[in-house]
């Protein structure tokens, strides 16, 4: 059946869209706050009864009927607030769409039409044949048909931790032969057939079944959450204690007067209080506090992805912010990952290099007496690899797999052997793949003659202490004596210490299949070292100056890697990783400490070489022990351990295994340790972003809820300086608008010229106290004083110009908005600059032009709804000035 009528009959590896939320329910959800709600059923009272007013007989006929124009204000200001809040939300869960899309797709390996090739998760099929390797997780439901030592992980399917050997479809014991798509492919190579995709498959309908349950908020969500809570409290209790003043305040003055006016009006100054009283309580909440995180996160994963960041647990990148160690791979993260084989000596005593000329012709001359030995190399890369020859994404013919393989693969090709050919020529009766707890991979082929020859390939240090024999340069296989397995390893350390990757390559000859040992590990002993290549890896451009950038914002780096420990010193020392006083070590030795000196050593450990995923996860231990925030990277099945206990998991894009992936809480897209560095530029990015927002918002809920709960009390009548509408507007500002401005700013270098902050430092330091309460205090003191001294300041006859008064102390306000939004671009004590890039965030830009634009407007044109009257250009370059105007007349 040909690929369309199979996807026209089973379909495609995709899900069902899940149905949209409509831009409705975004507004219903939106609206569903308390506050909006008895501030909404308060304007509709004060419309009814401003209407009633209008048209009642008691109305003066040549006066305006305009008790209509409170309520309506409201319920306009209302409506605004919920439609911006609503289109941020809309937006911010299309991008979180985008991501999560992303983050799903990855490529497979399958034969299709009888041909290997990489496919989308997406574009899978029923019918075709599924590459297993070990770390991948089954995209879809299959049957397994054949392969080696295929061991699951089925947990995330069936819950059950043990994990499950499976069996051939077309072998003895058929006890177990499906495999659950979602599961994890732990050990072993093979192959599969699928049988359902998409929906019909067992991960399909686990995942459809859960659509629809909400994710939980991250630490600083759940942190901002308890604040905003807190404040809350305090601003509902200041509320009522403002509703019973003014309510006080009404019946104590008409008391005194002993005249008590009309039942409509006292009823409509008990609805004007009621507002004012709801409004503080809408400008004292900060509700924005949980949305400028959500912003904040929505456009730092959007930019990060740009970055080659797939972040695919939210928390992970304000975590990231204070990260102060980053444990790191070596190949691919810290090097380019594009393998070749450089030098080599195979077999004894016949080297090449070819950097050298003539290296090459003079190797392929001492070769002429070993054409055998080279033959077994040549069968022995061919068949123990999990590589082939494909198309890359730029649809050009490459080596795809391994890197490690692809190097040496495309190294037999060029000494002119056909892989394909050796591999067809060779039965194998068994492979064990690469872990990497032993360092190596074996592979065993039945001879013509009825015996088995075990080819192996890995660490070349630990393959030479499994050689009991070698191959001379005339290719005869002689025992192994200290003076031989010395120049081997003083070959091995040569290589090592230029920087490059080497690798050994044995085999012996057995009669029997050999059984494994108990942990699944084929003994390697008696063996014969063919060679030993050394691979070139050569560092990413940038390492170096991000290792200096980490070492600057406070953050120590470390390389654990599986690399013999010279290899691993000399990248370290190359990329500036190990310096002078840094220990470097192997995994053993340090696994072999107690823990008190492991601790102790610590500090100081710049590399652990030849380790294991062991190893990563003490070091995350221990680090976590003394209170660090530590990143991880890595890329086995063995890592996710490690991955999962570190405070952030990166995991590679490109040569990471499923398992990996679905560990980390980052996904490194391009392998690249510059990468993580902007990783912690972002992070940081949010949390301070959060924290200027943050700063900026609590210093407005100071000054307007005692602005207004002052200018009530005092004033002749219980109207506050600024009314409902206008507080509104204010709300509008400091909370949709200032979190688009301030949450939203991207990282600049000036980041990383500071130490990491602690993970349980509180979200309000010292700084930034003194920010709020300063900057609430001047601008409390300035409008009072323009409130009880403005008419002397500004010139004004106090019985004409009131409410032109009223309209500057407005203006001065959201102004002073308009400046300290400026003033909180920068809240740390690294600068005091605050205009320092703000030609890079052209959404902060864009929001102060358009609130300064829509106050011009709401002052000139708005006045019916915000009790205003238009004002002359010199009272706007006035009001523009009046703090220092101020400070000059006290």
């Amino acid at each position: 059946m040909m690929s369309k009528q199979r996807e026209q009959a089973f379909g495609r590896n995709v899900l069902p869209k899940q149905s949209e939320r409509s831009f409705v329910s975004y507004l219903i959800e939106t609206y569903n706050d308390k506050t909006l709600i008895m501030l909404t059923v308060a304007a509709f009272v004060s419309l009814s009864i401003g209407t009633w007013r209008d048209y009642s007989s008691s109305h003066p006929p040549d006066e305006p009927r305009l008790g209509w124009v409170e309520g309506t204000a409201i319920l306009l200001a209302v409506l605004v607030v919920v439609l911006t809040n609503a289109i941020n939300n809309y937006q911010k869960e299309a991008q979180f769409k985008l991501l999560n899309s992303k983050r799903e797709d990855r490529v497979v390996n399958v034969i299709r039409n009888g041909q290997e090739r990489e496919l989308s998760v997406f574009d899978l099929l029923v019918g075709d044949i599924l590459i297993l390797e070990p770390g991948d997780i089954i995209p879809a439901d299959g049957i397994y048909l054949e392969g080696h030592n295929v061991t699951c992980d089925e947990s995330s399917a069936t819950g059950e931790s043990d994990t499950v050997k499976k069996t051939p479809l077309f072998g003895t014991d058929r006890a177990d032969c499906y495999l659950l798509s979602g599961a994890k492919i732990l050990e072993g190579v093979g192959r599969c057939i699928i049988v359902a995709v998409g929906e019909n498959s067992f991960y399909g309908r686990m995942m459809m079944a859960m659509r629809g349950q909400n994710l939980e908020g991250t630490p600083l969500q759940i942190k901002l959450d308890s604040l905003a809570e807190q404040i809350a409290k305090i601003g509902f209790a200041a509320a009522l204690l403002m509703f019973f003043a003014l309510v006080f305040k009404y019946v104590v003055i008409h008391s005194l007067r002993k005249q008590w006016p009309s039942g409509d009006e006292i009823a409509s100054t008990l609805v004007n209080i009621v507002i004012q009283t709801i409004t503080i309580i809408v400008v004292a909440v900060p509700e924005g506090l949980p949305m400028a995180v959500t912003m904040a996160l929505a456009f730092a994963t959007t930019q990060m992805l740009k970055d080659n960041n797939l972040v695919r647990v939210l928390s992970a990148c304000e975590t990231m912010g204070n990260a102060t160690a980053i444990c790191t791979d070596k190949t691919g993260t810290l090097t380019e990952n594009v393998m070749t084989v450089e030098q080599g000596m195979i077999p004894f005593r016949c080297v090449f290099d070819y950097q050298e000329a003539s290296s090459k012709n003079r190797w392929a001359t001492q070769l002429k007496n070993a054409q055998n030995t080279q033959l077994l190399i040549a069968q022995g890369i061919a068949v123990n690899s999990t590589a082939y020859e494909g198309e890359n994404d730029r649809g050009e013919a490459a080596f795809i797999g391994s890197k490690t393989e692809c190097a040496l693969l495309n190294w037999i090709k060029l000494l002119g052997y056909d892989f394909r050919q050796l591999r067809r020529d060779s039965t194998v009766v068994e492979v064990y793949p690469f872990a990497s707890k032993w360092k190596s991979m074996s592979t065993i082929v039945q001879l013509k003659s009825g015996k088995y020859q075990q080819y192996t390939k890995g660490a070349s240090e630990i393959i030479l202490s499994s050689c009991t024999y070698y191959m001379d340069e005339n290719g005869n296989k002689k025992k192994m004596n200290d003076e031989i397995t010395k120049q081997w390893q003083s070959t091995i350390s040569s290589y090592a210490n230029q920087a490059l990757r080497t690798i050994g390559i044995a085999y012996r000859e057995i009669p029997t299949l050999p059984k494994p040992e108990q942990d699944g590990q084929l003994p390697l002993d008696n063996m014969t070292l063919l060679g030993v290549v050394a691979i070139t890896d050569p560092l990413r451009p940038g390492v170096v100056e991000a290792v200096r950038a980490f070492r600057k914002a406070g953050v120590f780096v470390r390389m654990i890697t599986g690399d013999n420990i010279d290899t691993a010193k000399a990248i370290a020392r190359t990329s500036g990783i190990l310096t002078k006083g840094g220990i470097a070590m192997s995994g053993p030795e340090f696994r072999s400490m107690t823990i008190e000196e492991q601790r102790k050593i610590l500090p100081r450990l710049q590399v652990l070489a030849r380790s294991g995923p062991l190893d990563k996860t003490i070091v995350v231990a221990r680090l976590q022990e003394q209170d660090q925030v530590v990143g991880m990277t890595g890329d086995g099945t063995n890592d996710g351990p490690a991955l999962k206990m570190a405070d952030v998991g990166f995991s590679m894009g490109i040569t990471g295994t499923e398992v990996a992936k679905e560990a980390s809480d980052i996904v490194l897209m391009d392998d690249n340790f510059n990468s993580i560095l902007k990783a912690l530029l972002w992070g940081r990015a949010v949390n301070d972003g959060v924290r200027k927002f943050l700063t900026f918002q609590l210093t407005v809920n100071i000054a307007a809820v005692v602005l207004s709960f002052i200018s009530s009390l005092t004033s002749s009548t219980t109207e506050s300086v600024l009314t409902a509408v206008q507080l509104l507007w204010v709300n509008l500002i400091m909370d949709t608008l200032a979190a688009l401005a301030l949450a939203t700013e991207p990282p600049s270098e000036q980041l990383l010229l500071r130490k990491p902050v602690s993970r349980n430092a509180h979200l309000i330091n010292f700084s930034m106290m003194k920010m709020i309460v300063g900057q609430a205090i001047f601008q409390v003191i300035v409008n009072l004083v323009l409130l009880y001294q403005g008419n002397e300041l500004f010139f004004l006859d106090g019985s004409k110009d009131g409410k032109v008064l009223r309209t500057m102390i407005f203006n001065v306000f959201v102004f002073m908005q308009i400046f300290n939004e400026i003033n909180c671009r920068r809240i740390d004590n690294t600068t005091l600059n605050v205009f320092q890039n703000i030609t890079h965030h052209s959404m902060f830009i864009i929001i102060q032009v358009t609130v300064i634009i829509s106050q011009f407007l709401i002052v000139t044109f708005g006045g019916l709804a915000f009790k205003t009257v238009p004002l002359t250009a010199s009272q706007w370059l006035v009001t523009k000035n009046a703090p220092d105007s101020i400070i000059e007349y006290v």
